[in-house]
């Protein structure tokens, strides 16, 4: 099947041209036609398999066909809620592409950075808007702009807006927004939460699903290596030796640990950066277009601040911290793989995540191989190390209230 077959406009093809797409990805045949037909969507897949372009598509040839009024002021037509400021660029950017030949106006709002640059661009008006909750909670509270014209909404990345907190903002806006409207929410993962929200604004969907839930990329290779805690920065090091991994995505549980790991790679002359709740916006966006242009070697992230992170070629990923989460591990490994390119992941685990590690095979279906041969195997014989409590799912009431501090944190810089 290719683009042409899915009836979209002719500004539309030409630009898909321009970068080079000729065949749609399998939630883009499935979702582009019940789009046009004004279908609501209820969408189960994994980063990596073309979701942004199966909402944005089909959005922008709806409003292409009802152009704004000349000479009045745009109304907002389209709402795009996501996460991250990180990915809020990356939908805009995506809507810069494919929309370029149409002739709409497209804005993006986040926090970290002021309000009023914002505001102002905001006042000529936009056909479509790309938002984070909490900004977007903001500049509703100030009466900047209305959402009464909203006939798409489109929630991206659903559960992890839920595990950051967002989901009393995202209600709020869905007071205010047209009942009369299409909605489309996609999401890696159903929990119980997100299905409830999603049977309470979605009218008879069209349901697609991908991938299985918890799924691994077919094209990734994966890899876990057993090592002590303490030896994790060394085997690091060790494997960065190898000349063949130029482009590394690092993931670390904690913004502390990933400050800390970016110091250890800079002694040993790798050059390397991290991005994180705490870091600046302009200082992520500096890093990240630092490590898509080659200058830097590793990228050192945290979860949150990893939604938005598309390069098509990368390679390697290293998770140095297992996730707490099996699900995330899923959507950290796809961060290579992608487009149709293989890509590799390691894993490295510590005595104390073995835990994590069985709940990863068991989520995902599989045993992920494991590397015997290293330097620095786990000492058998050492004496096993106290489990911290942000390491330890049992120690519920100390993790439950770390979290919920982090979570008014985010949703005031997200």
């Amino acid at each position: 099947m290719s683009f042409e077959q899915l009836n979209l406009s002719a500004s539309i093809l030409k630009a898909l041209e321009t970068e080079g797409y000729t065949n749609p990805t399998p939630i883009q045949q499935q979702a582009i036609p019940a789009v046009l037909n004004r279908k609501d969507i209820l969408g189960c897949a994994q980063t990596g398999t073309g979701k942004t372009a199966a909402f944005a598509l089909p959005v922008l040839h709806q409003l292409e066909q009802q152009p704004a009024e000349k000479g009045k002021k745009r109304d907002i037509r389209a709402l795009i809620l996501c996460p991250t400021r990180e990915l809020a660029i990356q939908i805009n950017d995506s809507f810069s592409a494919y929309g370029k030949h149409t002739g709409l106006k497209h804005q993006v709002v986040f926090g970290g950075v002021s309000i009023n640059a914002q505001i102002n661009a905001l006042k000529v008006g936009a056909d479509i808007l790309i938002a984070t909750p909490g900004r977007l909670v903001d500049l509703l509270n100030q009466r900047v702009i209305s959402l009464k014209k909203v006939r798409h909404f489109i929630l991206d990345e659903a559960d992890r807006m839920l595990d950051m907190g967002f989901i009393r903002d995202i209600k709020k806006v869905i007071e205010v927004i047209p009942t009369n409207r299409q909605t489309l929410f996609f999401s890696a993962t159903m929990p119980p939460e997100i299905a409830s929200l999603a049977n309470s604004i979605l009218n008879n969907p069209t349901k697609i699903e991908v991938a299985p839930v918890s799924s691994t990329a077919e094209k990734v290779t994966q890899a876990i290596y057993e090592v002590d805690k303490k030896n994790k920065a060394s085997l690091l090091i060790h494997l960065l030796s190898d000349k063949k991994m130029q482009s590394v995505l690092v993931f670390t549980r904690t913004k502390h640990g990933a400050d800390k790991l970016v110091k250890i790679l800079t002694k040993a002359n790798i050059k390397s950066d991290a991005i994180h709740g705490n870091k600046a916006q302009n200082a992520r966006q500096k890093a990240l277009s630092n490590f898509k242009d080659g200058r830097i070697r590793v990228l050192v992230a945290t979860d949150i601040a990893s939604r938005g992170i598309d390069i098509d070629d990368l390679k390697h990923v290293v998770n140095f911290d297992l996730p707490e989460q099996a699900e995330t591990y899923v959507h950290r490994i796809g961060r290579t793989g992608r487009a149709g390119n293989e890509g590799i992941a390691i894993s490295f685990c510590s005595t104390e995540e073995q835990d994590l590690l069985k709940d990863i095979n068991k989520v995902t279906a599989q045993r992920i191989p494991l590397v015997a041969e290293h330097p620095y195997p786990v000492d058998r014989n050492a004496k096993p190390l106290t489990v911290q409590p942000e390491n330890r799912r049992s120690q519920a009431p100390a993790k439950k209230k770390v979290f919920k501090r982090r979570e008014k944190r985010s949703v005031a810089t997200a």
